[in-house]
């Protein structure tokens, strides 16, 4: 399989080329190249496809890296638009591409040498509508707002994990075409995310499994500081659709702007929700690392060989 590592501000998937289809098993090849100690590494893997439909330029499909698909990655769009303007796949600017929300707009911009370095997503505008998230949080409507709704923290883990990040006791559930779930706290660095983040994740409120956002929004309105946990892939050193989900979710609040500065671990994104009946507008860089070529038959023996937990 050859392929292309790409990433956006840290949030890294490996990228393939199957615009003229695919023989092998994508789910298996996202959970074998994602392993970061005996393979490529990544958050997972993404299929550069043809579209199925005729306002698209490009489909996208994304694998996180325990081989479940996703509907979007907000980081990962920019690449696929980096991906396919960089090797003549396609040149529409803005790009449309389809995904599981349907088509997105990708504007993008070239850097010094000539190649895609930067994109703006028009990224639809969000699902608020708790049944639509989706979750099923006892004695919420199905088309109710969660927003500040109330919780006890020590439904996910009874060691009072939330006291040194200062964790406010009120979810807040927003939906990029993935469900998001942003928990507003004073340090989102002391969060122990490796033991909180799956426990969230997957808890029964969620019937798809749910992004986890800690963010500390401010000094400024027009800023905010996040840490991710991704359903499928684990700790992240960025997500845009999350990224997103913060912007929306600080408006709703009252403690954020509604043009964003967002500083993720892997660097900042730039969001823009102008109405609450518009998209969010994600703008933010994409950067290709190397380009190879890999047996996936020889990888998976040498993962089992090895009892590394994607094999």
């Amino acid at each position: 399989m050859r392929f292309t590592k790409m990433h956006g501000i840290g949030n890294d998937y490996v990228y393939i080329d199957a615009m003229q289809g695919v023989e092998i098993d994508l789910p298996r090849a996202a959970r074998l190249v994602s392993d970061r100690h005996f393979a490529i590494g990544s958050d997972g893997l993404i299929a550069v496809c043809a579209p199925t439909r005729a306002d698209a330029d490009v489909r996208m499909r994304m694998f996180n890296a325990d081989g479940s698909q996703g509907e979007m990655c907000g980081n990962g769009i920019r690449c696929v638009a980096k991906f396919a303007v960089d090797r003549g796949i396609a040149a529409a600017n803005p790009l449309r591409v389809e995904t599981g929300r349907g088509v997105l707009a990708v504007a993008w911009s070239r850097g010094a040498d000539g190649r895609v370095a930067q994109a703006t997503v028009e990224m639809a505008a969000p699902i608020l509508a708790h049944g639509r998230i989706p979750a099923r949080i006892d004695g919420v409507a199905a088309d109710a707002r969660v927003v500040a709704h109330a919780v006890d923290l020590a439904r996910w883990g009874g060691e009072e994990w939330w006291s040194a990040a200062k964790v406010e006791p009120h979810l807040t559930l927003v939906s990029m075409g993935n469900p998001h779930l942003i928990l507003c706290c004073e340090d989102p660095a002391k969060v122990p995310l490796e033991s909180v983040g799956p426990r969230i994740e997957r808890d029964a409120w969620f019937p798809a499994r749910i992004n986890v956002h800690f963010v500390r929004y401010g000094p400024r309105p027009d800023e905010a500081v996040m840490r991710t946990w991704e359903r499928g892939s684990g700790i992240t050193l960025a997500c845009g659709t999350g990224a997103s989900a913060v912007c929306v979710a600080g408006v709703l609040l009252g403690r954020g702007a509604r043009v964003l500065r967002a500083q993720l671990p892997g660097g900042p994104l730039l969001l823009e929700w102008p109405a609450d009946d518009a998209g969010v507008r994600m703008t933010g860089p994409a950067t290709e690392v190397f380009e190879g070529e890999v047996d996936l038959d020889a990888l998976a023996g040498a993962l089992a060989e090895h009892g590394a937990i994607h094999a």
